[in-house]
């Protein structure tokens, strides 16, 4: 059996991102550990160790310096894919980022068969979308 353990999301600034990923959208901090120039950042969901997010700087020693500044201009054009996420409550949750300061929505809280979603932009323009599945009606026995 194979377990997702850990994506990565290319970033920019890991501080910035440790900022918006646990001060703004609500992450808690999984790992923080330096070696030399590297530093292996990972958040999750609050109480959920299962799966961590690698929020990864381009750079040695993971890609020489040509790639990453390649990686860089990615990013900046928010080119890199994003995050998929789920919440219990997508329009509270959305006064509550728009209360911590995050701006740049994609799309506001909107109804669909599945359920609501909406998108945002991490600093860096990694798109992210928030999904509050739909309930599914019970089948009635007799």
């Amino acid at each position: 059996m194979i377990k997702l353990n850990v994506a990565s999301v290319m970033v920019l600034d890991q501080d910035e991102a440790l900022d918006f990923y646990v001060n703004k959208l609500g992450l808690e901090v999984a790992q923080d550990i330096k070696q030399g120039p590297f530093r292996w950042l990972t958040v999750r969901a609050p109480g959920e160790p299962g799966i961590e997010i690698f929020l990864q700087e381009p750079g040695p020693p993971v890609q020489d310096e040509a790639t990453a500044a390649q990686l860089r201009e990615l990013i900046t054009k928010g080119a890199m894919g994003g995050l998929v996420v789920q919440t219990d409550d997508c329009r509270a949750l959305y006064e509550t980022l728009k209360a911590r300061g995050v701006t740049d929505f994609t799309q506001e809280p909107t109804d669909h068969f599945y359920g609501t979603d909406m998108g945002v932009r991490d600093p860096f323009g990694n798109g992210i979308r928030i999904l509050q599945a739909a309930k599914v009606a019970q089948k009635a026995t007799a």
